[in-house]
């Protein structure tokens, strides 16, 4: 009996100090420490996406990117992830088609999911005819599917999060969102505070805490009003300078220059500058003067599975 009781106190204890202590203190760094993770959005989508994440992997400070599935390059950035499974991949849910000239459909069967189908035979443009046309139901049977398909690729996925938002943007499909993260036991990009308020959604922390999925301190999200073309540069070096203690995640679109980027969207010109000073020297000085720590989502994977091994 002593002893049961012995061994219910150190259970307790145990988890009283994992949640009295901080993320970045869990992981192995100091309160104060500010940690980053840089995550290139919507790999797979296209060639120059693709040779954007490998070239900022690479030779830039880009530590994780996150692949779309269902995309026509999908093969080409799996082959890379799976053959470097030491770099950080996650999964980009994508439940949208946004362009107008180049298109994709969902990998779950159509039957399986005909509600997220326009009347062109790809997946909706926007978020709107997502929620309006399909259900959450859907979501989940899409979700699951394309994270199978990543991991019967072969990538050592450590994370997810969602293109456009559209996870993240209505309470029932965000309910599916940790549900995907809880089933497949991963950790997941948060939306921001502000974000989830304004939805007036429950406190998706908390929640998270008490199912044991991690996830980042910060996410940037409304400080992106005003980011443009010209001003890369000055608004992430703005932004890194006033880096919180803490991990923060911050994500870019970078993509390699060409024809193909440029007929795609009219979002390019970005998404080059992006590529460009993500690989640029003067990030990486400005990093190590900041004393900043750039990790992928691999420690927090190890982490919250360590963590649930223990509970």
């Amino acid at each position: 009996m002593k002893k049961t009781a012995y061994i219910l106190l150190i259970i307790i204890y145990s988890c009283m100090n994992v949640y009295s202590q901080t993320l970045a203190e869990r992981l192995g760094y100091t309160r104060n420490d500010r940690i980053l993770i840089i995550n290139n959005d919507d790999a797979g989508m296209c060639h120059a996406a693709n040779k954007a994440t490998i070239e900022g992997m690479e030779n830039g400070v880009i530590s994780s990117a996150t692949i779309m599935t269902p995309c026509p390059w999908y093969n080409e950035i799996a082959s890379y992830a799976a053959a470097n499974p030491s770099k950080g991949f996650g999964v980009h849910l994508t439940l949208t088609s946004e362009w107008g000239k180049y298109r994709w459909g969902t990998v779950a069967p159509r039957n399986e999911v005909p509600g997220l189908y326009d009347e062109q035979g790809y997946m909706w443009k926007g978020i709107k005819e997502v929620y309006s046309s399909s259900n959450p139901e859907e979501a989940l049977i899409e979700g699951r599917a394309q994270l199978k398909k990543a991991l019967d690729s072969d990538i050592p996925v450590t994370h997810i999060d969602s293109h456009m938002g559209t996870y993240q943007y209505s309470p029932d499909y965000m309910n599916v969102y940790i549900q995907l993260a809880k089933e497949f036991n991963l950790p997941l990009r948060m939306p921001s505070q502000a974000t989830l308020e304004n939805l007036g959604a429950p406190d998706y922390r908390e929640i998270c805490r008490r199912e044991g999925i991690l996830h980042p301190d910060y996410f940037i999200h409304e400080e992106f009003e005003g980011y443009t073309t010209d001003n890369v540069a000055e608004f992430w070096t703005n932004y890194i300078k006033n880096l919180k203690p803490g991990v923060t995640e911050i994500y870019v679109h970078a993509s390699a220059e060409g024809e193909e980027i440029r007929t795609i969207t009219h979002s390019a010109a970005k998404r080059i500058r992006e590529l460009e000073f993500f690989t640029s020297n003067e990030l990486k000085e400005l990093i190590e003067k900041e004393g900043i720590i750039v990790i992928s989502y691999r420690p927090l994977l190890d982490l919250q599975r360590k963590e649930k091994e223990q509970q």
